[in-house]
């Protein structure tokens, strides 16, 4: 057992310095040599755990995509309408992606151009976001005449374009930042008698 646990703390530990090598460097340039080291393991047990680089930042990938289902779970507890609970993710994914470096390493490398297949990550949120979208029209939270796909089309772009110049300003990614987008979007997006109820800071402070 204490052997299995060594493993697991091992692996982790090269995902997260895979996470900070991927994010500062970029896949392209980052080197494995440089990710075993900042996680104090030898290059074999490197190999051992991830047969390449690019299993490397797949696991990344895979394990940023874990903490992004999590946010939706804990938002979708909250009990609140789809459009809130819509809100309330675009908040937890910042916070997120303020915070955890494994969450924007993952988001950085689903857009990176220089691994063979890039995009799952983005990917999944698009889906997540079409699912959402579709399920406050089924609730009668829509107003009248929104055309889902446009809806999933604003919050996706503004959510990857916060995400991106994020990497540079996290300005992009404060509270007040999310909430503005939100007083902006949500009245053209909502129902007329739902509006009012909606909270653009999100229903759960950071």
């Amino acid at each position: 057992m204490a052997k299995q646990e060594r493993a697991v703390r091992t692996r982790e530990s090269l995902i997260r310095s895979a996470a900070e090598t991927f994010y500062r460097e970029g896949f392209a340039v980052a080197s494995l040599s440089v990710i075993s080291a900042q996680a104090g393991v030898s290059s074999g047990a490197l190999h051992f755990h991830f047969a390449s680089k690019a299993a490397l930042a797949d696991a990344v990938e895979t394990a940023a995509l874990d903490r992004l289902r999590i946010i939706a779970q804990v938002a979708s507890r909250q009990g609140a309408g789809r459009l809130q609970c819509l809100v309330d993710v675009t908040h937890g994914l910042a916070l997120g992606l303020r915070r955890d470096v494994v969450l924007r390493a993952g988001f950085g490398l689903s857009g990176d151009m220089a691994r063979v297949t890039p995009g799952g990550l983005r990917e999944h949120w698009r889906c997540w976001v079409e699912e959402a979208v579709a399920e406050a029209g089924k609730a009668g939270e829509l107003r009248p005449g929104v055309a889902p796909q446009d809806a999933v089309t604003a919050v996706v772009a503004a959510t990857v374009g916060f995400e991106t110049l994020g990497a540079r300003e996290e300005v992009w990614l404060t509270p007040r930042t999310i909430a503005r987008f939100w007083e902006l979007l949500l009245p053209a997006l909502a129902a007329g008698d739902r509006l009012a109820a909606l909270e653009p800071e999100g229903s759960a402070g950071d």
